[in-house]
């Protein structure tokens, strides 16, 4: 067993590896599946406690004071909780996992994911204005980090983990395989490969199935005679989008503009998040929670015209506090129910007015709800799959995808904005840094370009050990002193030395030579594990400012070994290589 499992670890440093990644896709697809059924499962019976049935979504059943009171006192209880969290603890959501997944190579961390379990559900179930799709994602990508970490998998195959676990989390919670699968390509890693796609789709696959099975995941609504009846709806579907897009960047702004509060303390920022999300929730009770049921009524017509309007612009506000303030949830929930009450509004508005450019209003619910997510998040694909599998609607995907573009194309180029998440990142001053050439730094192992011909010898060279390497030169040979690495020397120039340097005797008459004395080409080194990336050998490379890395692989027992070495000039000629075929 330790053997078979040994080499699939060596497969998956292989990243088009397809059997071995396919295994890790299914696993990370039942995983993220179970973390965000639990996640689900919790913030129900939590709700409960306080009345609040209809899965956590039916505040509208509270009175009114209840209303204000219950996401006050939820904010409230957070922020005495993320007060004693260390600044880095409290970091959660897709933002979190986007910026590890670049700064630490998918090392995610467990306590920002207990701080997400834990915090998303008190939040979402004392009605905090969000959505738990972003901290599905989050769920999804940290239990499976934290499963390859623990099992020592390469670096690069987390990458593959948390694409895995972003897909599993959003078909988990959404019960939209395909809008997980696209989502996490499209949003999380940024990275369109056939060898990617394969364990991402299977993790979707899993974590849906797993999802249907035990009854969790959103709602399906039947969408599916919604469809485009006359070419005159074309340009009121174009309208609809250039308002979606409004929508999305005033969302985006105002979550940015709350963000720059992040100074103030957590508890005073928790606190005046709830009493924003209290205070709309007592005239506007649809502004509480996720928002689920509110969409069903939205799309089954069952909202007034004006309520529609109020509706979208309390949860925009209450919506952009609450994540903008650090609360742990999330964007997409809320981001579709600003997109369908702005879509029902258009369609009952066109229906009314004149029958002919909105003769369905339901046509109009979904394609708001695919242009407001299109240009919150950036990803017109994702929200374009998501609103066909969550209607059963396929006869929509032309109108939504003209509304998605121009909703996008209003957030950037009227609005120069850019999607939230990276708004956000681009606010924290993070680089995400996603060309071709680090796109392949980060996905291939540093087996790939590591030079096995090293040997490991002592400052003083004894005769002995000169005939033995005389016998076959390495490359490179490792000067260490008492188990300490002390540097690299090139192995043809140390035999060329060792013939011609005066030797010296030691005490037992021995001939030796110390290599510390001699006028030898010396490399600075550090050392990496085998796990390690080219993007995080580079990095080593720089910040120690070093020459070569020491690559090296523990047994069983804890004892290391050294694997081989790797040069700056390997990694460049390498890459070279590859982005040249």
């Amino acid at each position: 067993m330790s053997f078979s499992f040994r080499s699939y670890r060596r497969a998956l440093t292989r990243y088009d590896s397809v059997p071995a990644y396919a295994l890790l896709g299914i696993i990370a697809g039942l995983s993220s599946g179970a973390a965000v059924i639990l996640f689900e499962h919790g913030i129900d019976q939590l709700g409960l406690l306080w009345g609040v049935g209809n899965r956590a979504e039916n505040f509208e059943a509270l009175d009114t004071l209840t209303r204000f009171l219950l996401p006050v006192l939820g904010g409230f209880a957070l922020g005495i909780v993320f007060s004693f969290l260390r600044p880095e603890d409290r970091e959660v959501g897709i933002v979190h996992v986007i910026s590890r997944l670049h700064s630490s190579y998918g090392m995610l961390p467990w306590r920002n994911a207990v701080v997400q379990f834990f915090g998303g559900i008190v939040a979402l179930a004392t009605g905090q204005s969000g959505g738990r799709e972003g901290p599905g994602v989050h769920l999804g990508s940290a239990i499976n980090s934290v499963i390859g970490q623990r099992l020592a998998l390469p670096n690069n195959s987390l990458r593959i983990l948390i694409a895995c676990g972003s897909a599993g989390g959003i078909a988990a919670a959404f019960n939209t395989p395909l809008a997980g699968v696209i989502f996490a390509m499209e949003v999380i890693i940024v990275e369109y490969t056939v060898v990617g796609f394969m364990p991402v789709m299977l993790s979707a696959v899993a974590a849906s199935v797993l999802s249907q099975r035990l009854g969790g995941g959103s709602e399906i609504f039947d969408m599916s005679s919604a469809q485009l009846t006359t070419l005159w709806e074309i340009p009121y579907i174009a309208l609809l989008g250039f308002l979606s897009g409004c929508a999305a960047a005033m969302l985006i702004r105002a979550s940015t503009l709350s963000a720059s509060f992040s100074s103030w303390p957590v508890l005073l920022r928790f606190t005046l998040a709830g009493a924003v999300t209290g205070a709309f929730g007592v005239t506007i009770p649809e502004t509480l929670g996720i928002g689920y049921d509110t969409l069903g009524n939205v799309m089954y017509g069952q909202v007034a015209l004006g309520a529609l309007l109020l509706i979208a612009g309390a949860k925009i506000f209450a919506t952009a506090v609450s994540v903008g303030f650090g609360m742990p949830v999330g964007l997409i929930g809320p981001t579709l129910l600003i997109g369908a009450c702005l879509g029902g509004f258009f369609g009952l508005l066109g229906h009314e007015i004149y029958p002919v450019i909105a003769p369905d209003p339901k046509l109009y619910v979904t394609i708001g709800m695919a242009a407001a997510m299109g240009a919150t998040f950036g990803a017109p694909l994702a929200a374009c799959l998501a609103v066909i599998e969550l209607t059963q609607s396929t006869s929509v995907a032309m109108p939504a995808m003209l509304a998605i573009i121009v909703a996008n194309l209003t957030n950037i180029s009227v609005f120069r904005q850019r999607s939230a998440h990276r708004s956000v990142i681009r606010q924290l001053r993070r680089q995400l840094p996603n060309d071709p050439l680090n796109q392949l730094l980060h996905r291939t192992d540093v087996n790939a370009v590591i030079d096995g011909s090293v040997v490991v010898i002592a400052e003083q060279v004894k005769p002995a050990v000169a005939a033995t390497l005389a016998l076959q030169v390495p490359n490179w040979c490792l000067v260490s002193r008492e188990g300490e690495d002390l540097f690299l020397v090139n192995g043809q120039d140390l035999m060329a030395w060792l013939s011609e340097a005066p030797k010296a005797d030691d005490s037992d008459g021995t001939e030796i030579l110390s290599v510390t004395e001699s006028s030898l080409r010396r490399w600075t080194i550090a050392v990496v594990p085998e796990q390690a990336t080219l993007r995080q050998v580079l990095d080593i490379l720089k910040a120690r400012t070093v020459e070569a890395v020491c690559v090296y692989t523990r047994g069983n027992r804890g004892e290391r070994s050294l694997r081989g070495i790797v040069t700056r000039d390997r990694i460049e000629r390498f890459t070279l290589d590859q982005l040249n075929t």
